[in-house]
């Protein structure tokens, strides 16, 4: 395994840990406790990760650090930071779980589709698909019944996790000198 697949699968890991355990807890700035947690500052980077590695490896090496990453950052997770007496947590877990998997690979396979068009078509576009599905997953199963504000909070993440993976697009192409495309 290369360096490069090793460092970018532990930040995967990374992130998740952060974005879940993040997520805990809202903003309670500004009146956006009820539309907004820290995890939405954080989560979008996953999307950096494999459209980096996609674009580096293709989507099959991709793919290998969405399962490398979701491996250490559930694991992580379930270690540091779930709660087994507190049932929202687990949720949480799960929640991480199908929605991390779901929207990732889906990412994968938006960005390899849309690889030959303009340098920022494919981030941007896999990124906002990946993004709305993924919070979309988490919170609903994450908080459903529980009489935490998910839809709100939902959209509020949604939000934020746009205007970062706006903003993911200048590291990703400064980036793009240090990890070469392939030839698809």
């Amino acid at each position: 395994m290369s360096k490069s697949f090793l460092l970018l699968s532990f930040l995967m890991g990374v992130v998740v840990l952060s974005s879940n355990f993040l997520v805990q807890f809202p903003i309670n700035y500004y009146g956006l406790n009820e539309i907004l947690t820290y995890g939405a500052f954080s989560y979008p980077i996953a999307f950096l990760i494999t459209d980096l590695a996609n674009r580096s490896y293709g989507k099959i090496v991709a793919r290998k650090i969405v399962y490398f990453g979701f491996v250490l950052g559930i694991g992580f997770t379930v270690l540091f930071s779930t709660d087994f007496a507190d049932f929202i947590s687990i949720r949480i877990a799960i929640g991480s779980g199908v929605a991390f998997l779901t929207a990732q690979l889906l990412d994968v396979q938006i960005f390899d589709r849309l690889r030959n068009k303009e340098w920022f078509v494919a981030p941007l576009t896999s990124s906002m698909i990946g993004s709305t599905i993924d919070t979309f997953l988490f919170f609903s199963i994450s908080f459903y019944g529980t009489g935490v504000p998910w839809v709100t909070l939902s959209i509020g993440d949604l939000i934020v996790k746009v205007i970062v993976a706006l903003i993911m697009l200048i590291p990703f192409r400064l980036l793009l000198k240090t990890f070469k495309p392939i030839k698809a």
